[in-house]
């Protein structure tokens, strides 16, 4: 039953961070090419899409189960430390999203005028967090295989 319990939570993390992975492909392929020109489509109160909807209980979500598996293998020395740079990559993306994306985020959000100069470049460093997201990924799958091989 450990097991299973194991293995599932390293699936369940793995589709995660793949889908974290696919909501930050489709922000920059289908929304920030169109916002920094026309800002309602990112202010929920103009009725554009809410980012936080998806990702504040996206994050949450990934986190605790990435720290659940992290402690399940922990004796497995192959699995954690995959884990370990999965949330190495993770934590270095977040530190950066809270210091820098997301406050200028919640300021496009409720600005009545953006500066759409500003918006480009913000959207134009948005894309370096997708290779980011790629490595987690990459980090969670090495730490399934090594799970799984066992």
């Amino acid at each position: 039953m450990a097991s299973f319990i194991q293995h599932g939570s390293l699936l369940v993390v793995a589709m995660l961070s793949s889908a974290n992975l696919g909501g930050g492909m489709y922000e920059c392929l289908v929304i920030d090419p169109f916002w920094p020109i026309r800002p309602d489509l990112i202010q929920p109160v103009q009725g554009g899409i809410s980012r936080g909807r998806f990702w504040l209980p996206f994050h949450i979500s990934f986190e605790i189960v990435l720290i659940f598996c992290l402690v399940q293998e922990w004796s497995s020395a192959n699995a954690s430390v995959w884990l370990l740079f999965a949330l190495a990559t993770h934590a270095a993306a977040r530190i950066w999203s809270a210091f820098d994306f997301i406050p200028k985020a919640l300021a496009f959000e409720k600005a009545t005028v953006v500066d759409q100069a500003s918006a480009k470049r913000w959207t134009q460093r948005s894309r370096f967090r997708l290779p980011i997201a790629l490595l987690t990924v990459m980090f969670l799958l090495c730490a399934l295989e090594a799970a799984f091989s066992r």
